[in-house]
């Protein structure tokens, strides 16, 4: 019996061993999630503790502005992106040789890094020497506006900026879908002498319906959180009228608020975590 005993421990022992090196290096990354992800979530939680963070929050000019501002942000533009890009990711399926060198110029956008492209933008519509301006200048004799001093102009400017920056993401997401649709369903579509707008609603609509939506709530999340297309392009300005959640946070953090951004940011949950569950209810399906 002890011999057959030590027979059957013998190979536990690499296995053991193999899990033991395991553990060590799955430990460096469960340490960088503690120290850069864990501890400053949880600090930044601490820190917006105090009820009297909320009431100044409140109280002040621009925050509710900035809600304003984030609602409309994901109400208009995420459903003109996604719109544009489920009418761009048919156009981009038709097989043409010259839709495959258009393709690669319409991916630059979201190919090339937020920061130059969008400051690009911002000096182009520098009122006084920007590009834009002086081609106005020139083809009318008239001074061009200026674009980013009049606030809703601004915030029109900058969901523009992102739908341009993003739009070519969705649009590939959008196209795999299209591409994971059967062509025989075409095919016997256009035998039985169906449009295409009937093409679009009895097939494509129904076979990417799921990808659209889910699509359309992640990019939500994603744009709660993202600062750049407001932040680069309009600093929050003019007097501090374009602001959203994300950017606001910025903003009194160079004020050395700390207690005022980390509020900031506890009071955009209301609007992710929903999200975030439609999202995973999606997905459990």
């Amino acid at each position: 019996m002890s011999a057959v005993a030590s027979a059957n421990a013998a190979p536990a022992r690499p296995r053991d061993r193999w899990q033991f090196w395991g553990r060590m290096l799955v430990l460096p990354y469960i340490l960088v999630f503690l120290v850069f992800v864990l501890y400053p979530v949880g600090y930044g939680l601490w820190l917006a503790r105090h009820p009297a963070s909320y009431v100044k929050l409140f109280d002040g000019p621009i925050f509710f502005r900035s809600v304003v501002n984030s609602i409309v942000f994901l109400v208009v533009a995420i459903n003109i992106k996604m719109v544009i890009a489920m009418v761009l990711s048919g156009f981009f399926v038709t097989e043409r040789w010259w839709i495959k060198i258009l393709s690669l110029i319409f991916i630059l956008p979201w190919a090339l890094p937020s920061i130059p492209t969008i400051l690009s933008v911002r000096f182009m519509l520098n009122p006084e020497w920007g590009v834009i301006n002086s081609l106005i200048f020139r083809l009318t004799g008239l001074d061009g506006p200026n674009w980013l001093n009049h606030p809703p102009l601004a915030l029109g400017l900058s969901m523009l900026m992102h739908v341009w920056k993003s739009l070519p993401f969705w649009t590939l997401i959008l196209i795999a879908g299209r591409l994971a649709i059967p062509s025989e369903q075409y095919e016997a579509a256009s035998v039985d002498g169906a449009t295409n707008w009937q093409k679009f609603k009895f097939i494509t609509w129904p076979s990417m319906r799921t990808l659209y939506i889910t699509s359309l709530i992640l990019s939500m999340i994603w744009t709660l959180g993202d600062f750049n297309s407001v932040y680069l392009l309009t600093g929050g300005g003019p007097a501090d009228l374009t602001h959203v959640l994300a950017t606001l946070g910025i903003r009194y953090l160079r004020l050395d608020q700390v207690d005022l951004s980390m509020a900031s940011i506890v009071v955009a949950m209301p609007l992710v975590l929903p999200l975030v569950y439609f999202l995973m209810k999606r997905l459990s399906k």
